[in-house]
């Protein structure tokens, strides 16, 4: 009899849990979103012939944020600027910390040889190409702008290899919800919007470096291929672009609370 109660008891509590457990995961949801245009005020990133990476930037940026808003009225959208400010790069991560933020993505524009083309996705990681490196080296030497630098990023040089293989070491625990989003804005890019994909990649982006859950950075295309310059300067071009990450936040979002 005594073993009954005892196996009844215990029962009872696995049943317990199981349900807190069950009620804890519906509970969970991605919340919010920090969408961070990249450059800003002093700092205008690459140039084309007739553009600049902060402006283009702002616009898809603003975008997306729009597309969740109306489309998603329980994520809060916020953004790490609105307008042409500079914001350094430690805030922009401090932004997405300060409001508990789900996930933090980054939109750049890249560029390189006028032949050049296509979307790349990065997660915070170790580059395992020259060309990773560069890209990071390039968003990177912004901090060179701000005030007190080598204090603020831990002695961080944006010119040195090994300070970037350093740095990232130190976002690992998010990689794995990092990778599953920078798949899928990669795989919207290619089959939805029809823009050559370069794949998803990492590299050691400041950025993305304080920001504590998952993230990513995406650089859209290049201002320095002519085509592509036109193409992301064009309203409709803005709007597909945008269209896509939108897509691929609402496809990870839907994934993530499936899965608890």
């Amino acid at each position: 009899m005594r073993n009954i109660v005892v196996v009844s008891f215990l029962a009872a509590v696995l049943l317990l849990c199981s349900s807190n457990k069950l009620e804890y995961r519906k509970a969970y949801k991605v919340r919010t979103v920090v969408i961070d245009a990249g450059h800003g005020g002093k700092d205008v990133g690459c140039n084309g012939r007739f553009s600049h990476e902060a402006d283009v930037a702002l616009q898809i940026a603003m975008q997306v944020g729009t597309l969740i808003e109306k489309n998603l009225p329980d994520v809060k959208v916020i953004y790490t600027r609105k307008n042409n400010t500079f914001v350094e790069l430690i805030d922009r991560a401090g932004i997405a910390n300060k409001n508990n933020a789900d996930l933090f993505l980054s939109i750049h524009l890249n560029s390189g040889p006028s032949a050049a083309q296509g979307t790349e996705t990065y997660t915070m990681g170790l580059h395992t190409s020259e060309g990773n490196l560069r890209v990071a080296k390039r968003e990177n030497a912004v901090i060179l702008q701000e005030d007190n630098y080598q204090e603020k990023y831990e002695g961080f040089d944006p010119n040195s290899p090994q300070s970037h293989i350093l740095f990232a070491l130190q976002q690992s625990a998010y990689i794995d919800n990092s990778l599953r989003f920078a798949g899928k804005i990669e795989n919207e890019f290619k089959t939805r919007v029809g823009r050559t994909s370069r794949g998803v990649k990492q590299a050691g982006f400041l950025v993305l470096w304080k920001s504590f859950m998952p993230s990513v950075l995406i650089e859209c295309g290049f201002l320095t291929n002519p085509t592509e310059e036109k193409f992301l300067n064009d309203k409709t071009g803005q709007t597909y672009m945008a269209s896509g990450i939108y897509r691929a936040f609402k496809e990870y979002k839907q994934e993530l609370e499936a899965m608890n």
